[in-house]
């Protein structure tokens, strides 16, 4: 066990500087506009491009058809599924509706001088060393100031005591990868400086990190499974494994520690782009001789979110608890993919991309269609929370890149809650 704080740290090299984006906070932003102000998923869920698939029996991996268009991702069937139920009655949480029409997945991104940023990175001490920007020397900050506009509404402001409140005597629980753990950071973030000192700790307990809030007898977690089910990359530490191997659906590893939380927040994605087949184990990694098969990626990762609704269905109380997926975060690793002359990739980019149809070449829209398969089928409301296109035009917004390759342009963006919950109100 270890405390858990933030710190400074590195040199300015040919690299860009780690930081904790504005881009960051709006995935935060959005997974909590979903918990507090939605009523239904609608918003969430919905995109222009999204349509039903064939349906796919959920026990059962099928060939698929080849992609058409921009992408055919099959959401829409889960948007419907859920606003019924939620019609029905209020989701546990939730304090409205979302306005009628409104899609927070669709707009654009516009400069904010006034309302932004919401927090210095100097006033959290909770962001990890790499995802420090200023302190790394980035010279700008223009990518603190963007502000998302969904089209047809706009975001409420983040309200942290109405926040706390909704958490008091509550668990709530990130699980996933750097995307998730990075929205976890940025809601520390937002919620921390209404807590006093003496009411606030964070520790560390292998993979599983804690915020606790004792005045409010609450917790905030994050639980590093980048592959949701147990993988041979499951070290929180020590996981940069370029051979990927994945036990199947074995999920009990992780999720006896899902159980008990109020609020569920998963992710998985960029562990999956291997541009090989999975992977899959089909016995224990302790076993000494290991039955080992491959598998295409689509099928595998339907395979372990099939397994993963599974658990939620039978563990977690739909009329007490919510369960939200957040969608995959982007790649910016050539520059050429929205239209610059020059081979370069995410470094000394400092604005966002402006054509709204760019959809880039990293981002998979077979997983994406898989997501909507799955999640489609649910028998209680899962909320997907769908960040992609938004996360497309955040070309300036990674955590760090290179002059002469990617690097961490392939990292999903620190992207959190914040910039879509507002600016905080005491």
């Amino acid at each position: 066990m270890k405390a858990q704080h933030g710190g400074n740290g590195g040199s300015r090299g040919g690299s860009r500087s780690p930081f904790l984006t504005s881009y960051a906070l709006t995935l935060a932003f959005i997974t909590f506009v979903s918990v507090l102000y939605f009523k239904d998923f609608s918003s969430t869920l919905h995109q222009p491009f999204l349509r039903r698939p064939t349906p796919r029996h959920r026990a059962q991996i099928i060939s698929r058809r080849p992609l058409r268009g921009h992408g055919n991702f099959g959401l829409e069937k889960a948007e419907h599924h859920h606003a019924a139920a939620a019609a029905a009655a209020r989701l546990p949480f939730a304090v409205g509706a979302a306005p009628a029409g409104c899609d927070v997945g669709q707009g654009e991104w516009v400069y904010d001088e006034v309302a932004r940023p919401w927090y210095q990175e100097e006033e959290c001490p909770y962001i990890q060393p790499q995802l420090t920007c200023q302190a790394h020397g980035r010279p700008d900050k223009a990518y603190q100031h963007w502000r998302w506009q969904p089209r047809g509404c706009s975001l409420p402001s983040f309200n942290a005591t109405l926040m706390l409140e909704k958490l008091r005597g509550k668990r709530m629980l990130f699980v996933g990868d750097s995307l998730n753990r990075g929205q976890y950071v940025s809601l520390v973030c937002l919620l921390h400086r209404l807590i006093p000192e003496s009411s606030k700790s964070m520790e560390t307990f292998d993979s599983l990190t804690v915020f606790r809030i004792k005045d409010y007898n609450a917790t905030i977690e994050f639980y590093w499974a980048p592959f949701l089910a147990e993988s041979n990359s499951d070290d929180a530490v020590v996981h940069r494994i370029a051979d990927r191997i994945v036990r199947g659906t074995s999920i009990e590893k992780h999720a006896k520690f899902w159980k008990g939380a109020d609020i569920l927040v998963f992710n998985t994605y960029l562990w999956w782009m291997t541009g090989q087949k999975m992977k899959i184990l089909q016995n224990s990694f302790e076993d000494k001789n290991k039955d080992i098969i491959e598998m295409e990626t689509e099928d595998a990762y339907g395979m372990v979110l099939n397994a993963v609704l599974k658990w939620v269905e039978n563990n977690m109380n739909p009329k007490t608890s919510r369960v939200f997926f957040v969608t995959m975060s982007p790649t910016h690793t050539t520059s050429r993919d929205w239209g610059e002359d020059t081979d370069g990739n995410c470094y000394n980019q400092t604005t966002p991309i402006k054509d709204l149809s760019y959809w880039g070449p990293g981002t998979s829209k077979g997983l994406m269609r898989v997501i909507g398969e799955v999640f489609s089928t649910s028998k209680i409301p899962v909320g997907v929370v769908n960040i992609t296109q938004l996360s497309e035009y955040r070309k300036d917004a990674h955590t760090q890149g290179s002059r002469t390759h990617g690097m961490s342009c392939s990292t999903p963006s620190s992207f959190s809650l914040e910039l879509r919950l507002g600016h905080l109100e005491p």
